[in-house]
């Protein structure tokens, strides 16, 4: 029998019918992953081929500094990039009832590919090394808490609920200590961030499970491959933001 921790239990059916209804989660939980792994794979293809190129010159070139030094200094179409990803999300939440499903999907590459360029900067701040062995840990850390939050029969809608609100105290925090340039307290939010990123890693993994067990009767092929782009967008952004701040914790800076 199919059970959610959020629906509870459906109604009675044949062991035949629930085989095949179960079939069809782990076939749509395996599409989300499959989804959020190629946006991973290529935002990793971007930013470390910008990286490791020419391309970063139109990006960070080297600039002479009043002491005599060479420093990389962002270009304008460095900031684009930092900003772009969240022009993209914007699009694809605002437009989630109006944008069609090659629509949906387009813009999600197109998403990951300037989530990469966004990144390019970590290659200048951090060791190949270092971002290499952080990527492995947050994957590792990742996928333990999504098996969690898949399998788990505890309710995480109410950890969920204060997680986000965590989210928003980070965001508000982030920003003020833009202007206080407090080293203290920038590691305190990356801890903090690190476990609402983990804990919202378990919440969406089970709402994306949920989400199944309630809609998969109401929709058709079309609409579930729309819904798994923007289930695979909302494990990507935890993966991402998750090892950003594992990478402040952990990473290994550049000497120069």
């Amino acid at each position: 029998m199919a059970y959610s921790p959020q629906f509870g239990a459906y109604p009675r059916a044949s062991a035949a019918t629930t085989a095949v209804f179960d079939a069809g989660l782990r076939a749509y939980m395996l599409r989300v992953y499959n989804w959020m792994a190629s946006g991973l794979l290529l935002t990793g293809v971007v930013a470390y081929a910008i990286a490791n190129t020419s391309l970063l010159n139109a990006f960070y070139p080297l600039v002479p500094t009043p002491f005599g030094g060479l420093v990389h200094q962002p270009t304008a179409l460095a900031m684009i990039a930092i900003f772009a990803p969240l022009a993209f999300v914007l699009v694809l939440s605002l437009g989630v009832n109006r944008l069609s499903t090659s629509a949906a999907q387009t813009l999600f590459w197109l998403f990951c590919a300037a989530m990469g360029a966004s990144l390019v900067n970590i290659f200048l701040v951090y060791t190949q090394e270092s971002i290499v062995r952080v990527f492995f840990i947050t994957a590792a850390t990742f996928g333990a808490t999504s098996l969690y939050g898949y399998t788990t029969r505890s309710d995480l809608s109410r950890m969920g609920s204060f997680l986000i609100m965590g989210l928003f105290g980070i965001i508000i925090a982030g920003v003020v200590n833009m202007f206080l340039h407090s080293s203290a307290l920038q590691f305190a939010l990356s801890i903090i961030g690190v476990v609402v990123f983990t804990g919202l890693t378990a919440y969406d993994t089970q709402r994306i499970k949920a989400s199944y067990l309630q809609y998969a009767y109401a929709e058709g092929t079309d609409g579930a491959n729309k819904r798994s782009v923007y289930d695979a967008l909302s494990l990507y952004l935890n993966f991402i933001n998750l090892f950003m701040l594992l990478l402040q914790l952990l990473g290994n800076r550049n000497n120069n």
